[in-house]
């Protein structure tokens, strides 16, 4: 009896379908952005630590957090290309919409199919574009989405090389003067070493804020880690 009915149940029209997925991707555009804010709001308290983690000559965790906001940048370009690509979709909908009104029908779309198969590969906008692709595929807009996996044959040495190189650049646009007085050594440390001389009382001391540095470190990753997911 529910099939009977499904069958009699009018299909929604190319009008109705492109209101209900321009909505779609106007939210996730606006879900989008907010998590930009996130990050750039966060980035602000981590620039902060790292210019205090320069002026305490402890380039380690200035150097680890430094490369934090390497990957956060990273990610709000990825975010803002995602927008982009959301915001094409809803045109190139709209054209074949257009064109439906002429044809009687929706026709495939080549760019659509594109740009959900590229947002697809994106884990951020994966579960969101599989749920579309199945829409705009029962629709005729697109044919089935096969989900490749991302090509991710680079060499790991030379991303390391380039993500270090981009940690100096940041540190240095962050805390440049602070860190530019420091001696080359310590300035390519990437972990901090503590002194191995004066009294026990200064030892202790020295471990016990290392200990809180490291919990704070630990702390603004975790924050970082979240806004960015």
């Amino acid at each position: 009896m529910d099939k009977f009915k499904n069958m009699l149940k009018p299909k929604p029209n190319p009008q109705q379908l492109l209101r209900d997925w321009q909505r779609k991707l106007r939210q996730e555009c606006r879900n989008i952005e907010r998590q930009i804010r996130d990050v750039q709001r966060e980035e602000k308290s981590v620039q902060k630590a790292i210019r205090e983690a320069a002026k305490r000559n402890d380039i380690g965790s200035a150097k680890a957090l430094a490369k934090e906001i390497v990957m956060s940048r990273k990610a709000v370009n990825r975010l803002y290309e995602n927008k982009a690509q959301l915001n094409s979709i809803s045109m190139h909908l709209g054209e074949s919409v257009a064109i439906s009104r002429t044809v009687g029908h929706l026709s495939k779309s080549a760019e659509v199919m594109k740009l959900v198969n590229n947002l697809m590969k994106a884990p951020e906008m994966a579960a969101t574009m599989q749920e579309f692709s199945k829409e705009m595929t029962k629709a005729g807009v697109i044919e089935e989405v096969v989900n490749d996996a991302l090509d991710t044959a680079l060499d790991s040495e030379d991303i390391e090389e380039e993500t270090e190189e981009e940690v100096d650049k940041v540190l240095s646009e962050i805390a440049g003067e602070t860190a530019a007085q420091l001696p080359e050594a310590v300035r390519k440390e990437r972990v901090r070493v503590p002194a191995q001389r004066g009294s026990t009382s200064h030892e202790e001391e020295a471990i016990a804020e290392g200990a809180d540095d490291e919990e704070e470190l630990e702390e603004i990753r975790a924050r970082l880690a979240r806004v960015r997911s």
